[in-house]
């Protein structure tokens, strides 16, 4: 990855002043954003969620209680898979839910 000092001091025209110059928070920050979207870009990485959610991540999901959730569960809307004592609920079902 080559990033160019143009593209992370836009505003700058004379290169040459970053040797003077301290590095401010709002730059540290636009240089994170920066290298967070090269690397999505260079490796193909695109934010999907998991296949499966444990019922804390999708209360805080749906921004439901946990009886909430119990009565999605009683009523059919949502059926978990129980793996070792932990329900884990499948994303397709919850967007399907959602769309319903």
């Amino acid at each position: 990855m080559n990033l160019h000092p143009k593209k992370l001091f836009p505003e700058l025209e004379n290169i040459e002043l970053l040797n003077h110059q301290m590095v401010t928070k709002k730059d540290l920050l636009n240089f994170g954003n920066l290298l967070l979207e090269e690397l999505k870009n260079t490796q193909g990485i695109e934010e999907q969620p998991a296949q499966w959610l444990k019922s804390s991540e999708v209360r805080k999901l749906l921004k439901i209680s946990p009886g909430t959730l119990q009565n999605l569960r009683i009523n059919g809307t949502l059926t978990p898979s129980k793996i070792g004592g932990i329900l884990y609920y499948k994303h397709d079902d919850i967007l399907k839910m959602l769309n319903e």
